[in-house]
């Protein structure tokens, strides 16, 4: 090889990606978009449900054509490249009736790799993992955390040059989701390059660079710091009380403030200047005679920016007030209430003496590591499954929970999606206007709110099963509130859903909440979380932790540090050498740790890192977020 061609060879992308174009037939799925990704890059294809993110990774996997465009793998066609591929894809790639290790040595045996070097790269992938110790379970019996980890295993144990990674962690919990994308740097930092889409925007954060897609059309596109600056804002967190108050003042006051998002206990205010709108806040709010708790600037997220995008092109969902008909619950009542709650199956014991209040006008989280005991709860308490013990109380009543007179104050969005895919989206909306009970007279104005809310008014009549997921969640939500239900039980609502959309869900979850109604919700998505006004932690099937978003927050021993230094993966090893794995993660191109007494530890950690030749360019303390305190709680309870 020549020097020409070597330098050559080193400056080529591993994924180049120009013009590309999708139809089927009539409908574009990707509209000219281009990127590249370097090699032994995280490189993150971000978007919701029906962006275009699953037809570009089957073009660049070789089994799809473009319809236009050129795309080249490692300088070659996809399909010349695919025995350099690793490629999960978004619905489980394995073998529910093989175990683990058959499904892994089933996989090296596709790419043809020797018996011998199956053993040691299949035994190296399941340590990294924690699945060595199962080696001989069928992948059917395995949580959905360890099946992504166990189809991440079987796409790198042919050692692939590129891997693709379609919605890797969509409903997987958070511990899982961060043991999964500590494994992808370390991947990364050998060498492999990783193309990863993800609807989820706080680990988007994590990775190298980030291609915000939507409708077919690459948004913006570079570094996290990139598109932060470009947004050109900055996030003000603020806790005042009352807070409905405080927004609507807020909104009015024009000047710096460009946005306002509601959360459970705060807002998050975007201004154009730092300090000017801190001290406008102050004075709107002093003015109101509105009690101010606590101001802290900090940066927008990843989330900020790409809602901020999508607005600027007029692509915000119109916001229509839900026709209510009834007056609703008054506020404070216990709406739903547990006592030493149980539930066993066989010899497993799901849920473990629970006791939890929900009162009507709250929104309550109900949080937890897949297999936690959630959806258990929700079934029990809908009346859907008999409890084992304890006692419980909905909408007033305390037995035969599953009586219609009950249920028909009861709204519920299951986890698994409670659409007929073989009915259109408007007999599916008639069906539950039906179940539900719905006045004749009032179901055409309740199903028309469902449809413009939806956007998918004009599309009526298209079959339910053709709509992507993030679409389905839409109308699914439409179906469970359209009688105006006393009581919801919203089982990860917003899976999928784009920005917009998902601000949508909970602008419209506060109003019924407004209105009186008790709202249960559980969900992986952490900062959305953050909506709740109380929330609890499972944990094997008992709660852990409670309070409000900001009490567990602040209730959480020791202190979060964000520690730059180069190369990062280096130093994650050697601190996870020295210190426990959950206090270790890497995020992007820094570290954070969780240290219980940073004075002491940190000196000790930069003298550690120092020593092996690994330059520390700063080191500093930040708050906790809601991921941060849950894998932290579930951690320490699991030591116990």
């Amino acid at each position: 090889m020549t020097l020409a061609a070597a330098v050559t060879t080193q400056v080529e992308p591993a994924i180049a990606v120009h013009h590309l174009q999708k139809s089927y037939g009539p409908v574009a799925a990707l509209k000219g978009i281009d990127f590249a990704v370097q090699r032994g890059e995280i490189f993150g294809l971000i978007g919701p449900d029906g962006a275009g993110k699953t037809t570009a990774f089957q073009i660049l996997a070789g089994v799809m054509a473009a319809t236009a465009g050129e795309v080249k793998v490692l300088g070659s066609h996809p399909r010349q490249a695919r025995l350099q591929l690793g490629y999960v894809t978004q619905r489980f790639s394995l073998y529910s009736d093989l175990s683990i290790e058959e499904n892994m040595r089933y996989s090296a045996g596709l790419r043809q790799i020797p018996e011998a070097e199956f053993l040691v790269r299949s035994q190296q992938l399941l340590e990294r993992v924690n699945l060595h110790r199962f080696r001989q379970r069928l992948a059917g019996q395995l949580s959905g955390g360890m099946k992504q980890k166990l189809a991440l295993c079987c796409a790198l144990v042919s050692q692939p040059a590129v891997l693709l990674l379609d919605e890797p962690t969509t409903g997987v919990d958070p511990v899982s989701r961060r043991e999964f994308w500590d494994l992808l740097a370390a991947v990364a930092a050998e060498g492999v390059t990783v193309i990863a889409a993800t609807p989820y925007l706080d680990e988007a954060e994590r990775c190298s660079r980030i291609a915000l897609i939507y409708e077919g059309e690459i948004q913006q596109l570079g570094t996290l710091a990139d598109l932060r600056q470009s947004l050109g804002l900055r996030r003000i967190e603020v806790r005042a009380a009352p807070l409905a108050p405080a927004e609507m003042a807020l909104s009015q006051s024009g000047q710096n403030i460009v946005d306002i998002q509601p959360f459970g206990d705060r807002l998050d205010v975007m201004v154009t200047d730092a300090e000017a709108g801190e001290q406008q806040i102050r004075a709107v709010l002093a003015q109101q005679g509105l009690p101010l708790k606590a101001l802290r600037q900090d940066e927008p997220t990843l989330e900020n920016v790409f809602v901020h995008r999508l607005r600027q092109q007029g692509l915000d969902p119109p916001y229509l007030d839900f026709p209510a008909y009834r007056s609703g619950k008054e506020k404070g009542g216990i709406a739903i209430a547990t006592q030493g709650l149980q539930k066993t199956f066989g010899d497993f014991q799901a849920v473990k003496n629970l006791d939890i209040t929900v009162r009507y006008g709250d929104i309550y989280g109900l949080l937890g590591a897949n297999g936690a005991g959630k959806t258990t709860t929700i079934k029990m308490l809908c009346g859907l499954l008999p409890a084992s013990g304890g006692t419980m109380q909905l909408a007033g009543e305390t037995s035969n929970l599953n009586r219609p007179e009950v249920r028909s104050r009861i709204g519920y969005m299951s986890q698994k999606f409670t659409l007929y895919d073989d009915l259109t989206i408007l007999q599916n909306l008639e069906f539950y206007c039906g179940v539900y009970g719905v006045p004749r007279q009032l179901r055409q104005e309740k199903i028309g709110w469902v449809l413009t809310t939806c956007g998918l008014k004009g599309r009526e009549n298209t079959l339910t099963g053709s709509l992507p997921g993030g679409w389905k969640q839409r109308v699914a939500f439409g179906a469970s509130v359209m009688h105006e239900p006393d009581i919801l039980f919203l089982d990860e609502p917003t899976s999928g859903v784009d920005p917009l959309a998902r601000r949508q869900f909970w602008r419209l979850i506060r109003d019924f909440a407004r209105r009186g109604t008790a709202v249960l919700v559980t969900t992986h998505y952490l900062e959305e979380a953050e909506n709740c006004n109380d929330m609890a932690f499972m944990v094997a099937g008992q709660i852990v932790a409670q309070g409000s978003p900001s009490a567990i927050k602040a209730d959480q021993p020791g202190q979060l540090i964000e520690l730059v230094c180069s190369p990062v993966q280096a130093a994650s090893n050697l601190l996870k050498s020295r210190l426990q794995d959950w206090r270790v993660s890497i995020f992007g191109d820094r570290l954070h740790l969780v240290l219980d007494d940073p004075d002491r530890e940190l000196g000790a950690i930069q003298q550690w890192l120092r020593g092996a030749q690994i330059d520390v360019q700063s080191a500093r303390p930040i708050p906790f977020s809601l991921e941060d305190a849950f894998i932290g709680i579930v951690q320490r309870a699991e030591q116990l």
